[in-house]
């Protein structure tokens, strides 16, 4: 059963229309009134707080340059920010596989064949969600779920500011670093544009077949 998308390019949008976009979205996709929906964003720097990460991973408590923002999606503490891009797919599981740990290895798969064809190794590492790139992280994934339509999504590190990953502990994680396209491949880092349609090349190819 072959599957159509949606692809919405929103650019740089604030974390709270483009959290209010989804749910607006989700809705609408289990009510059965849309097509599944692939957003794309930029955010302004702002740190988001699973539902399951403890307080104590904000490590800075009064910041006046980045919002803080308590979301519904699982996973712990996490940022998002200029240079990074945002995948939020609204997407009907039943129409692939009712498996949350199926779409997380997914979402993680189109990440790393990105990755793959700018020649940066990645891989996952045993008992933790994302990509890394030997010990540092490159993408962070944290989703919800109703009704096995998706929404929240991925991040990919393409040039953010890596410092803001100093006010938290990323993904409750202590033992491993944060990285960047950028810091890999220096003056070689594609643009944003260019990484956006490698994105999107991936999700369709991987979600364009239905399991049913």
């Amino acid at each position: 059963m072959a599957i159509s998308y949606n692809i919405l390019d929103l650019g740089k949008v604030g974390y709270h229309e483009a959290w209010e976009i989804q749910k607006k979205l989700q809705s609408k996709r289990i009510q059965g009134q849309i097509n599944d929906q692939f957003l794309l964003v930029e955010h302004p720097p702002v740190y988001t707080i699973g539902k399951n990460a403890p307080l104590d991973d904000l490590l800075i408590k009064d910041v006046d340059d980045i919002l803080i923002v308590q979301t519904d999606r699982g996973g712990k503490i996490t940022f998002h920010g200029p240079g990074q891009v945002v995948g939020y797919p609204i997407i009907d599981l039943n129409n692939h596989k009712r498996s949350v740990s199926w779409y997380m290895r997914e979402l993680e798969q189109l990440i790393m064949n990105v990755l793959s064809d700018y020649n940066i190794r990645s891989q996952r590492k045993k008992g933790l969600t994302g990509i890394w790139v030997d010990d540092k992280k490159i993408a962070a994934l944290g989703v919800r779920i109703s009704r096995w339509v998706t929404m929240h999504g991925f991040s990919l590190n393409i040039n953010p500011d890596l410092s803001y990953y100093k006010g938290i502990v990323p993904c409750g994680i202590t033992d491993f670093g944060v990285t960047s396209m950028a810091e890999i491949l220096g003056k070689k880092c594609p643009k944003i544009s260019d990484i956006k349609l490698k994105i999107i090349k991936y999700f369709t190819s991987q979600f364009s077949i239905g399991e049913n």
